[in-house]
């Protein structure tokens, strides 16, 4: 909503005018404010199937309305795309919109990345005995298993045009033919799609069908990073945690305080998979005590260094005259210390010193503020 700068007047300013302006500046103002009512009326609303959701380890508000929205939709037959960066949880997403959905069939999931238009056809359509050579009897197609229920064809930034074109017939048509047929079968299945590509980005390149993605982009879920879902964290830390215990066999270990400040600094390409595969490689690696610090340094990319971006990324601005060195140290140490959530030994760390230089460095700023 566009609540800001809508308003502007010319001098001289006529009376009228200017009461206007204000009456209208005033009931924007109140609008603004029944919209964040509404939202938060929104949030605040109990799911009416809970249990759908309940493989998705979450707090974040973002996700929440995201449950929300499903249930409003997964009553409906029409076709959802998910979309998201690797590792957000697309496919767990598409299960509770299934479950949601009341949907009696199976819920078949097909990973469509790199097939070309041969091998997709047969995977998702099936064939007929002597389709092809190695065609010795005939097969049934994905979309068959899924009778009566859904299927969740992933990576579909990846399909050729062609291809494109023969997902676009089954969505408008409800039809298809198995390689080697030339009758017609029909499928009563929900289609649920999903990409971590930016498929506008696709269609003004030429690489996907404009009418293809009109046609799917109707009801679209889009999935937040990780980066932003660190409320997240700590229950995520702590549910890959003791998954990998059941899994490796193992007793949870003590959980380092210094562990979620370093996490909450990473930008987390591979989101909560990759988070997944730090604790499983950590507990793996884990003898006793406390759990270690140094499988997530090292996955990081870095054993000390302030986190964050460099300067070149534009995270630091000067005007005419530079702050001096001491200045600098001071907003270093202060910055580092937010970072770390108060903790003095990552601070030490993402600075590159010893825990106890940083501390007589604390101590005598302190004296010198006095």
């Amino acid at each position: 909503m566009f609540l800001q700068s809508l308003f502007y007047l010319v001098k001289p300013v006529e009376e009228s005018r200017l009461v206007s302006v204000i009456k209208q500046v005033a009931e924007n103002r109140e609008l603004k404010r029944k919209f964040e009512n509404l939202k938060t009326a929104f949030l605040n609303r109990t799911l009416e199937s809970p249990e759908a959701f309940s493989k998705i380890i979450t707090r974040n508000e973002k996700m929440l309305s995201i449950f929300l929205f499903i249930e409003t939709i997964a009553k409906t037959s029409e076709t959802v795309l998910i979309t998201g960066e690797t590792g957000t949880g697309k496919e767990l997403i598409a299960e509770a919109l299934h479950r949601t959905s009341g949907i009696e069939g199976n819920f078949v999931a097909v990973n469509i990345a790199g097939l070309d238009d041969t091998i997709f056809a047969d995977t998702l359509f099936g064939h007929r005995k002597g389709a092809f050579t190695s065609a010795l009897e005939s097969r049934e197609g994905m979309i068959e298993r899924a009778s009566g229920g859904t299927i969740f064809l992933d990576e579909i930034g990846d399909l050729s045009v062609s291809s494109q074109v023969k997902l676009l017939r089954l969505l408008e048509t409800r039809e298809y033919y198995p390689l080697g047929s030339d009758i017609p079968k029909r499928t009563d299945a929900r289609i649920l799609l999903a990409t971590n590509k930016n498929l506008e980005e696709l269609v003004k390149k030429g690489g996907f069908r404009k009418d293809f993605y009109y046609r799917i982009s109707t009801h679209e879920v889009h999935l937040p990073p990780l980066k932003e879902r660190l409320d997240d964290l700590p229950l995520l830390v702590n549910h890959f945690l003791e998954e990998a215990c059941t899994v490796l066999s193992r007793e949870k270990p003590a959980v380092p305080r210094e562990l979620l400040p370093l996490l909450e600094n990473y930008d987390f390409p591979g989101n909560i998979r990759e988070l997944r595969s730090m604790m499983f490689e950590a507990l793996s690696r884990h003898k006793s005590g406390i759990l270690s610090l140094a499988t997530f340094k090292r996955k990081i990319g870095r054993e000390t260094g302030l986190p964050g971006k460099s300067l070149e990324d534009g995270l630091v601005t000067f005007s005419d005259r530079l702050p001096t060195l001491k200045q600098v140290n001071e907003l270093l140490i202060r910055e580092a210390m937010k970072r770390s959530g108060g903790n003095q030994s990552l601070a030490a760390s993402f600075l590159g010193i010893s825990p106890q230089a940083l501390s007589k460095r604390l101590i005598k700023d302190r004296k010198e503020r006095k």
